[in-house]
Protein backbone atom coordinates (compact mmCIF):
# COMPACT_ATOMS: atom_id res chain seq x y z
CA UNK A 1 0.00 0.00 0.00
CA UNK A 2 3.38 2.45 0.62
CA UNK A 3 4.01 4.95 3.04
CA UNK A 4 1.41 7.27 3.99
CA UNK A 5 4.33 9.96 4.89
CA UNK A 6 5.36 9.97 1.11
CA UNK A 7 2.11 10.80 0.36
CA UNK A 8 1.57 13.50 2.68
CA UNK A 9 3.99 15.78 4.68
CA UNK A 10 1.25 18.48 6.23
CA UNK A 11 -2.46 18.87 7.07
CA UNK A 12 -4.26 22.23 7.20
CA UNK A 13 -7.10 22.54 9.95
CA UNK A 14 -9.32 24.39 8.57
CA UNK A 15 -11.10 25.80 11.69
CA UNK A 16 -14.29 27.99 12.43
CA UNK A 17 -15.36 29.70 9.00
CA UNK A 18 -15.14 33.37 10.47
CA UNK A 19 -14.21 37.00 9.31
CA UNK A 20 -10.92 37.53 10.20
CA UNK A 21 -12.54 40.46 13.14
CA UNK A 22 -14.23 37.94 14.80
CA UNK A 23 -11.47 35.53 14.71
CA UNK A 24 -8.86 38.30 16.51
CA UNK A 25 -11.58 38.54 18.77
CA UNK A 26 -11.71 35.00 19.64
CA UNK A 27 -8.13 34.97 20.13
CA UNK A 28 -8.13 37.15 23.03
CA UNK A 29 -11.07 35.54 24.43
CA UNK A 30 -9.30 31.98 24.18
CA UNK A 31 -5.86 33.82 25.42
CA UNK A 32 -7.68 34.49 28.45
CA UNK A 33 -9.93 31.16 28.96
CA UNK A 34 -6.69 29.42 28.91
CA UNK A 35 -4.40 31.45 31.06
CA UNK A 36 -7.14 31.57 33.49
CA UNK A 37 -7.59 27.62 33.07
CA UNK A 38 -2.78 26.81 33.41
CA UNK A 39 -3.18 29.51 36.58
CA UNK A 40 -6.15 27.82 38.18
CA UNK A 41 -5.73 24.05 37.98
CA UNK A 42 -1.99 25.51 38.63
CA UNK A 43 -3.24 27.16 42.10
CA UNK A 44 -5.09 23.84 42.66
CA UNK A 45 -1.96 21.62 42.62
CA UNK A 46 -0.25 24.01 44.47
CA UNK A 47 -2.49 24.29 46.98
CA UNK A 48 -2.47 20.12 47.39
CA UNK A 49 1.31 20.06 47.04
CA UNK A 50 1.46 22.29 50.01
CA UNK A 51 -0.85 22.54 52.56
CA UNK A 52 -0.73 19.21 54.69
CA UNK A 53 -4.28 19.06 55.38
CA UNK A 54 -5.24 18.25 51.65
CA UNK A 55 -2.12 15.29 51.65
CA UNK A 56 -5.14 12.79 51.37
CA UNK A 57 -6.01 10.45 48.58
CA UNK A 58 -9.32 12.51 47.42
CA UNK A 59 -6.82 15.25 46.74
CA UNK A 60 -4.30 13.32 45.56
CA UNK A 61 -6.13 12.36 42.73
CA UNK A 62 -7.40 15.94 42.43
CA UNK A 63 -3.34 17.12 41.81
CA UNK A 64 -3.48 14.10 38.82
CA UNK A 65 -6.86 15.66 37.45
CA UNK A 66 -5.47 19.37 37.51
CA UNK A 67 -1.90 17.51 35.86
CA UNK A 68 -4.26 16.51 32.88
CA UNK A 69 -6.34 19.61 32.51
CA UNK A 70 -3.16 21.61 31.99
CA UNK A 71 -1.57 19.35 29.90
CA UNK A 72 -4.95 18.59 27.56
CA UNK A 73 -5.44 22.19 27.09
CA UNK A 74 -1.60 23.13 25.77
CA UNK A 75 -1.91 19.88 23.81
CA UNK A 76 -4.59 21.84 22.01
CA UNK A 77 -5.39 25.42 22.48
CA UNK A 78 -1.91 27.40 21.40
CA UNK A 79 -2.22 25.89 18.09
CA UNK A 80 -5.44 26.72 17.64
CA UNK A 81 -4.93 30.29 18.88
CA UNK A 82 -1.68 30.67 16.60
CA UNK A 83 -4.34 29.48 13.62
CA UNK A 84 -6.95 32.30 14.53
CA UNK A 85 -4.34 34.68 13.90
CA UNK A 86 -2.50 33.10 11.02
CA UNK A 87 -4.24 32.38 7.53
CA UNK A 88 -1.13 29.85 7.10
CA UNK A 89 -2.72 26.66 9.06
CA UNK A 90 -0.79 24.03 8.22
CA UNK A 91 0.70 21.19 10.77
CA UNK A 92 3.31 18.87 9.44
CA UNK A 93 2.36 14.92 9.55
CA UNK A 94 4.70 13.81 12.85
CA UNK A 95 3.19 16.82 14.67
CA UNK A 96 -0.67 16.26 14.14
CA UNK A 97 -0.36 12.44 15.06
CA UNK A 98 1.72 13.43 17.82
CA UNK A 99 -1.43 15.92 18.93
CA UNK A 100 -3.49 13.29 18.10
CA UNK A 101 -2.06 10.73 20.40
CA UNK A 102 -1.80 12.91 23.31
CA UNK A 103 -5.13 14.40 22.94
CA UNK A 104 -6.54 10.95 22.61
CA UNK A 105 -4.20 9.82 26.26
CA UNK A 106 -5.25 12.54 28.13
CA UNK A 107 -9.04 12.17 27.14
CA UNK A 108 -8.86 8.33 28.25
CA UNK A 109 -6.92 9.14 31.38
CA UNK A 110 -8.91 11.89 32.65
CA UNK A 111 -11.78 9.00 32.07
CA UNK A 112 -10.08 6.69 34.16
CA UNK A 113 -9.02 8.89 37.01
CA UNK A 114 -12.43 10.25 37.57
CA UNK A 115 -13.62 6.96 38.07
CA UNK A 116 -11.00 6.44 41.01
CA UNK A 117 -12.10 9.41 42.27
CA UNK A 118 -15.26 8.15 42.54
CA UNK A 119 -14.63 5.41 44.06
CA UNK A 120 -12.52 6.93 46.76
CA UNK A 121 -15.68 8.44 47.33
CA UNK A 122 -17.71 5.41 47.68
CA UNK A 123 -14.71 3.84 50.26
CA UNK A 124 -14.59 6.86 52.25
CA UNK A 125 -18.54 7.21 52.86
CA UNK A 126 -19.69 3.46 52.28
CA UNK A 127 -16.76 2.23 54.04
CA UNK A 128 -15.67 5.13 56.40
CA UNK A 129 -13.51 2.39 58.92
CA UNK A 130 -11.78 0.61 56.29
CA UNK A 131 -11.06 3.80 53.78
CA UNK A 132 -7.53 4.39 55.56
CA UNK A 133 -6.56 0.72 54.85
CA UNK A 134 -8.71 0.23 51.02
CA UNK A 135 -7.37 3.78 50.21
CA UNK A 136 -3.24 3.43 51.42
CA UNK A 137 -1.08 5.71 49.45
CA UNK A 138 0.12 2.51 47.54
CA UNK A 139 -2.84 1.49 46.48
CA UNK A 140 -3.36 4.88 45.52
CA UNK A 141 -0.46 4.96 43.46
CA UNK A 142 -1.32 1.89 41.80
CA UNK A 143 -4.98 3.11 40.84
CA UNK A 144 -3.13 6.69 39.64
CA UNK A 145 -0.24 5.17 37.71
CA UNK A 146 -2.58 2.28 36.40
CA UNK A 147 -5.14 4.63 34.89
CA UNK A 148 -2.52 7.00 33.24
CA UNK A 149 -0.66 3.73 31.91
CA UNK A 150 -4.02 2.57 30.36
CA UNK A 151 -5.09 5.82 28.98
CA UNK A 152 -1.63 5.99 27.31
CA UNK A 153 -1.51 2.60 25.62
CA UNK A 154 -5.14 3.28 24.43
CA UNK A 155 -3.51 6.05 22.67
CA UNK A 156 -0.63 4.67 21.30
CA UNK A 157 -3.08 1.59 19.73
CA UNK A 158 -5.15 4.27 17.80
CA UNK A 159 -2.55 6.23 16.62
CA UNK A 160 -0.52 2.69 15.55
CA UNK A 161 -3.33 2.05 13.74
CA UNK A 162 -3.96 5.59 12.43
CA UNK A 163 -0.04 5.81 11.39
CA UNK A 164 -1.11 2.80 8.72
CA UNK A 165 -3.43 4.46 6.92
CA UNK A 166 -2.61 6.20 3.44
CA UNK A 167 -3.89 10.04 2.82
CA UNK A 168 -3.82 10.67 -0.60
CA UNK A 169 -5.94 14.44 -0.55
CA UNK A 170 -7.59 16.62 -0.20
CA UNK A 171 -5.65 17.10 3.10
CA UNK A 172 -7.96 19.47 5.09
CA UNK A 173 -8.70 18.92 8.58
CA UNK A 174 -12.32 20.08 8.99
CA UNK A 175 -11.08 20.68 13.14
CA UNK A 176 -9.46 22.98 15.20
CA UNK A 177 -6.65 20.71 15.99
CA UNK A 178 -5.85 17.14 14.94
CA UNK A 179 -8.81 15.26 16.35
CA UNK A 180 -9.02 11.34 15.19
CA UNK A 181 -12.08 11.39 13.40
CA UNK A 182 -11.12 14.17 11.27
CA UNK A 183 -7.84 12.80 10.52
CA UNK A 184 -9.71 9.41 9.24
CA UNK A 185 -12.08 11.47 7.09
CA UNK A 186 -8.90 12.18 5.20
CA UNK A 187 -8.02 8.33 4.62
CA UNK A 188 -8.35 7.31 1.41
CA UNK A 189 -8.85 3.34 2.11
CA UNK A 190 -11.36 1.91 4.32
CA UNK A 191 -11.55 2.54 8.41
CA UNK A 192 -13.46 -0.06 9.49
CA UNK A 193 -10.84 -1.22 11.80
CA UNK A 194 -10.08 2.51 13.17
CA UNK A 195 -13.70 2.91 14.20
CA UNK A 196 -14.39 -0.17 15.72
CA UNK A 197 -10.69 0.28 17.84
CA UNK A 198 -12.24 3.53 18.67
CA UNK A 199 -15.81 2.39 19.21
CA UNK A 200 -14.82 -0.32 22.02
CA UNK A 201 -12.21 2.30 23.45
CA UNK A 202 -14.82 4.77 24.20
CA UNK A 203 -16.90 1.70 25.31
CA UNK A 204 -14.22 0.79 27.92
CA UNK A 205 -13.02 4.75 29.07
CA UNK A 206 -16.47 6.09 28.61
CA UNK A 207 -19.50 3.45 29.17
CA UNK A 208 -17.88 1.24 31.66
CA UNK A 209 -16.65 3.54 33.96
CA UNK A 210 -19.50 5.87 33.97
CA UNK A 211 -21.86 2.92 34.74
CA UNK A 212 -19.61 1.99 37.54
CA UNK A 213 -19.82 5.65 38.86
CA UNK A 214 -23.20 5.65 38.67
CA UNK A 215 -23.63 2.73 40.44
CA UNK A 216 -20.65 3.52 43.09
CA UNK A 217 -22.89 7.04 43.67
CA UNK A 218 -26.22 5.54 43.75
CA UNK A 219 -25.00 3.47 47.10
CA UNK A 220 -23.34 6.76 48.38
CA UNK A 221 -26.45 8.51 48.20
CA UNK A 222 -28.56 5.50 50.04
CA UNK A 223 -25.27 5.64 52.51
CA UNK A 224 -25.36 9.88 53.07
CA UNK A 225 -29.20 9.38 53.65
CA UNK A 226 -28.81 7.36 56.52
CA UNK A 227 -26.54 9.82 58.34
CA UNK A 228 -27.65 11.31 61.37
CA UNK A 229 -25.85 14.60 61.66
CA UNK A 230 -26.82 17.16 59.09
CA UNK A 231 -23.50 18.34 58.76
CA UNK A 232 -22.19 15.36 57.72
CA UNK A 233 -25.04 15.27 55.15
CA UNK A 234 -23.78 18.57 53.94
CA UNK A 235 -20.16 17.80 53.50
CA UNK A 236 -21.19 14.19 51.83
CA UNK A 237 -23.08 15.96 49.52
CA UNK A 238 -20.76 18.92 48.68
CA UNK A 239 -18.01 16.77 47.95
CA UNK A 240 -20.32 14.12 45.97
CA UNK A 241 -21.79 17.22 44.00
CA UNK A 242 -18.47 18.74 42.66
CA UNK A 243 -17.82 14.99 41.35
CA UNK A 244 -20.74 14.98 39.77
CA UNK A 245 -20.35 18.03 38.22
CA UNK A 246 -17.28 17.48 36.50
CA UNK A 247 -17.95 13.84 35.49
CA UNK A 248 -21.43 15.09 33.63
CA UNK A 249 -19.92 17.71 31.74
CA UNK A 250 -17.01 16.00 30.97
CA UNK A 251 -18.28 12.39 30.16
CA UNK A 252 -21.73 13.68 28.86
CA UNK A 253 -19.73 15.35 26.07
CA UNK A 254 -17.11 12.99 25.24
CA UNK A 255 -20.24 10.61 24.78
CA UNK A 256 -21.89 12.82 22.44
CA UNK A 257 -18.47 12.97 20.19
CA UNK A 258 -17.61 9.32 19.91
CA UNK A 259 -20.64 6.94 20.41
CA UNK A 260 -23.43 9.39 18.90
CA UNK A 261 -23.52 8.65 15.00
CA UNK A 262 -21.09 10.71 12.65
CA UNK A 263 -22.93 13.35 9.70
CA UNK A 264 -21.62 16.43 7.99
CA UNK A 265 -24.37 18.56 9.69
CA UNK A 266 -22.45 17.51 13.14
CA UNK A 267 -18.76 18.73 12.18
CA UNK A 268 -19.48 21.96 13.32
CA UNK A 269 -21.03 21.25 16.82
CA UNK A 270 -18.55 18.61 17.30
CA UNK A 271 -15.60 21.96 16.96
CA UNK A 272 -17.61 23.43 19.30
CA UNK A 273 -17.80 20.46 21.84
CA UNK A 274 -13.93 20.25 21.61
CA UNK A 275 -13.42 23.51 22.15
CA UNK A 276 -15.49 22.81 25.18
CA UNK A 277 -13.49 19.71 26.42
CA UNK A 278 -10.23 21.58 25.38
CA UNK A 279 -10.85 24.68 26.44
CA UNK A 280 -13.70 25.23 28.87
CA UNK A 281 -13.39 22.11 30.74
CA UNK A 282 -10.25 22.34 32.32
CA UNK A 283 -11.20 25.95 33.31
CA UNK A 284 -14.25 24.86 34.66
CA UNK A 285 -13.28 21.74 36.92
CA UNK A 286 -10.86 24.09 39.58
CA UNK A 287 -13.59 26.57 39.37
CA UNK A 288 -16.21 23.56 40.63
CA UNK A 289 -13.64 21.77 43.04
CA UNK A 290 -12.30 25.69 44.69
CA UNK A 291 -15.63 27.34 45.02
CA UNK A 292 -17.91 24.10 46.33
CA UNK A 293 -14.92 22.72 48.28
CA UNK A 294 -14.23 24.31 52.07
CA UNK A 295 -11.45 22.63 51.95
CA UNK A 296 -9.66 24.16 49.26
CA UNK A 297 -11.14 27.45 50.29
CA UNK A 298 -9.64 27.29 53.90
CA UNK A 299 -6.41 26.19 52.36
CA UNK A 300 -6.38 28.97 50.18
CA UNK A 301 -7.10 31.03 52.90
CA UNK A 302 -4.56 29.87 54.74
CA UNK A 303 -1.79 30.18 52.39
CA UNK A 304 -2.70 34.18 51.83
CA UNK A 305 -2.51 34.59 55.56
CA UNK A 306 1.19 32.98 55.32
CA UNK A 307 1.88 35.58 52.61
CA UNK A 308 0.84 38.34 54.05
CA UNK A 309 2.53 37.99 57.58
Amino acid sequence: MGSNQSWVTEFILVGFHLSAKMEKLLFWIFSLFYIFSLLANGMILGLICLDMRLHTPMYFFLSHLAIIDMSYASNNVPRMLANLVNQHRTISFVPCILQTFLYLGFAATECLILMVMSYDRFVAICHPLQYTVIMSWRACGVLAATSWACGFILALVLSVLLLRLPFCGPWEVNHLFCEILSVLKLACVDTWINQVVLLATSVFVLVGPLCLMLVSYVRILWAILKIQSKEGRGKAFSTCSSHLCVVGLFFGIAMLVYMVPDSNQREEEEKILSLFHSLFNPMLNPLIYSLRNTQVKDALCRALQRRSM
